[in-house]
């Protein structure tokens, strides 16, 4: 199959992220793998998307490194959604916040395009223009969420500091990796609206509810299909603890990987989130769990499979690639009768 990964840039890609061990996985399994930047998508004529792309062909590559710095030195060339299989964004909106806003949603609408051509796009497309902010979660069972308002309204915000006992968690409502990411309490209060108002600058502020369990930090889990990712016997999850006392847990915010524990009340809150996940067409999903509540959704760029790869000796990628080729030969076998959002989770 021909399978083309869409990044924020070429740039700021590394070779140790997700993204390149799927991309790099792929090429092993014997398919043309083509990286592209949102920047190089476009519209030609007959409807077709087009795109300037980075791919290589022929050589053994033994790792993934050699195989994303070969990569990287190619020139760019030039491919049509009707050359390809499968898109599968990658890229990340929340890292072009300020710096390329148009970038934002491109690659939602140009894989809309796509879509024309039968090219199967994972995720959804449709599915993730509509969450490409963290209202999204918002969408799921309550059951599974902590406390949270949603506004810019600074009256409001001090009202729900106040019914949580002076001590809450404030972040954008757009963003990912832990920026932004603030504890607020009685020793900080001081700097509440200083906070809010930075915050505001670019939207909307999430205040939400603190959870002790936090201090222990959070667990990443995989799903796939809706389902947790598993291979014998080992789920591609990990804990994150950030030992400084920073309330973030994430990897970029100086949190550590370690081994995780799969749990019964774990799998239960997978459970909850698969119905829509599977509606929506969200093929490849990251879960952050903090004690028995859900703190995000990643369905753009969940990151950390490698490193998940490593730490249980697992091969986490491949199941990833054999089930894009599965959707493959559904598509191909059914021709356009099965729609997008379906195929992605089957």
């Amino acid at each position: 199959m021909k399978i083309a990964f869409i990044i924020n840039d070429h740039d700021t890609e590394k070779h140790n992220y997700t993204t390149n061990l799927l991309g790099y996985t792929a090429y092993k399994r014997g398919h043309d793998v083509y990286y592209i930047g949102v920047g190089e998508l476009a519209y030609v004529k007959e409807g077709h998307l087009s795109a300037r792309c980075k791919t290589v062909k022929g050589t053994n590559y033994k790792t993934g490194k050699t195989f994303f710095e070969a990569l990287q030195k190619e020139d760019f060339s030039k491919i049509s959604s009707s050359d390809l299989d499968v898109i599968f964004l990658r890229n990340d909106p929340s890292d072009e916040i300020g710096e390329r806003d148009w970038a934002q949603n491109a690659a939602f609408i140009f894989g809309e395009i796509a879509l024309k051509d039968n090219v199967i796009v994972l995720n959804h497309p449709k599915s993730l223009a509509s969450a490409v902010n963290k209202m999204y979660f918002q969408h799921f069972p309550e059951i599974l969420r902590p406390k949270t308002i949603i506004t810019r309204d600074q009256d409001e915000i001090r009202e729900f500091f106040k019914s949580q006992k002076n001590k809450m968690i404030l972040k954008p409502l757009q963003g990912s990796g832990g920026k932004n990411v603030f504890l607020m309490d009685k020793n900080n209060e001081k700097n509440l609206s200083q906070t809010v108002d930075a915050i505001c600058r670019d939207g909307y502020v999430i205040a939400q509810e603190y959870l002790p369990a936090a201090k222990e930090g959070d667990t990443r889990l995989f799903l796939l299909n809706g389902k947790p990712l598993e291979v014998d016997g080992k789920y591609a999850m990990m804990r994150r603890i950030n030992k400084s006392g920073d309330v973030r847990s994430n990897i970029h915010a100086g949190g550590k990987p370690g081994e995780s524990a799969m749990t019964e009340q774990i799998l239960e809150l997978a459970e909850v989130v698969r119905p829509k996940l599977v509606q929506d067409g969200m093929f490849l999903v990251g879960l952050d769990i903090v004690g028995d509540k859900l703190m995000e959704i990643n369905v753009f760029s969940p990151g950390g499979l490698n490193v998940m790869g490593e730490m249980y000796n697992t091969d986490f990628a491949t199941p990833i690639i054999e089930s894009i080729e599965q959707k493959v030969k559904y598509n191909n076998t059914y021709s356009g009768y099965l729609d997008n959002s379906r195929l992605a989770t089957l």
